[in-house]
């Protein structure tokens, strides 16, 4: 898998791990926080018997069930040539299959919430031996109001457990929850002073809303090799986004909660095959899908909550590889980005575009909808002789 050395977070935790102490792990989102937890407990799964439980041995809890298919992923495939059984469970999809699986043996149960406490309820899942409680992306589980079914759960396994906590911001509610669920915890902090990952280079440039799309058509032609994830703030917007660069020829899919949950993880293996390049998502893929090839990310409209910039730029640069992450800031979201600027602790770097560049960027486009009288009679959008243009 090209795991060729530790990286801070699974440097820290792992020694932890194996001697059986909690951990509270703050890192942030592409620091490899998967691999902190998932190499060890398998290592510790494998070395050590089931004795006469028959019911889930280590729970995962997870927010989304994008998070639990990748999840899942990961532990298979590091977990391949070892005895270990793992299973993903979350909603969106038939039950049946799913209980027919759990009648068999099931090592490592990566859940949803919801779809979880259905089954447990139905008697189908046994967690009353579990020896590791694993909360991945707690603070995104705090945001979705998971907080009742995480502390249902604590209930319902043992008291004398192993439990890594995991979250990529801290605050006065994670600390609350975290102390509520750990025990004599090691608290470990991958956070320099800026959120935004070290592995990426991250700017801002200048474009009215209306120009957009023609910046991301330049841009996706120059860079035509490479994997983008581009974030805009509406299903709306990723459908016609998508259908912008269909017009000029330029292949991309559009992803967000909208579509069936099928469909989602369809089009996710897709991208992660590199059938396609180009991904336009709504916040929904803001947090834990982890596709290392992207190399880009184009924030197209600038996000409301400075929280979610950090995590849309964690979608690049994942693990040990590099990344850069471009903003289209319009007049209408400067305040949008006032507050990133006030989260991250720093100026973003802008970058600067000569105005005979933007022109000849909104020219050069392929667009055929786009109306080039009304563009020439627009005496406020530039200025300039005709000899200029």
């Amino acid at each position: 898998m090209e795991f060729n050395k530790p990286t801070d977070i699974q440097f820290k935790s792992i020694p932890h791990i194996m001697k059986g102490e909690d951990v509270m792990a703050i890192a942030q989102t592409g620091t490899g926080k998967t691999g902190a937890f998932v190499i060890p407990v398998l290592d510790k799964l494998e070395k050590s018997g089931r004795k006469n439980y028959t019911g889930v041995r280590t729970l995962v809890m997870v927010p989304t069930r994008e998070l639990a298919q990748q999840i899942t992923t990961v532990f298979k495939e590091i977990g391949k040539d070892t005895s270990v059984k793992i299973m993903g469970l979350y909603g969106g999809v038939e039950q049946e299959q799913q209980i027919k699986r759990l009648e068999k043996r099931v090592d490592v149960l990566v859940a949803t919430p919801g779809r979880m406490f259905d089954l447990i309820s139905q008697g189908f899942i046994d967690v009353s031996g579990v020896e590791v409680l694993i909360l991945d992306e707690a603070d995104l589980m705090l945001d979705m109001g998971f907080l009742k079914d995480i502390q249902d759960i604590v209930k319902k396994i043992p008291k004398h457990r192993q439990t890594l906590f995991f979250t990529a911001t801290i605050d006065k509610k994670i600390k609350s929850l975290a102390y509520s669920v750990v025990r004599d915890a090691i608290r470990i902090q991958i956070s320099p002073k800026n959120p935004v990952a070290r592995n990426v280079d991250h700017a801002v440039t200048f474009i009215e809303m209306d120009d957009k799309r023609f910046f991301l058509e330049n841009i996706l032609r120059e860079y035509e090799e490479d994997m983008f994830i581009v974030f805009v703030r509406t299903k709306v917007r990723a459908e016609r986004v998508v259908a912008a660069m269909e017009r000029v020829g330029v292949k991309t899919q559009f992803f967000h909660g909208g579509m069936e949950q099928a469909d989602r993880f369809k089009l996710l293996d897709s991208f992660r095959k590199e059938e396609f390049r180009v991904l336009v998502t709504t916040d929904v893929a803001a947090r834990g899908i982890d596709i290392p090839s992207v190399k880009y990310v184009i924030n197209y409209d600038l996000p409301e909550d400075p929280e979610l910039y950090v995590h849309r730029c964690g979608r690049c640069g994942r693990g040990t590889n590099r990344g850069q992450a471009m903003s289209f800031c319009s007049e209408g979201e400067m305040a949008f980005l006032t507050l990133i600027e006030e989260y991250t602790g720093e100026q973003i770097t802008r970058h600067e575009i000569d105005k005979s560049d933007y022109k000849a960027i909104v020219f050069d486009s392929e667009d055929p909808t786009f109306d080039w009288k009304s563009l020439l009679d627009d005496d406020n959008k530039f200025s300039g002789t005709e000899e200029e243009w």
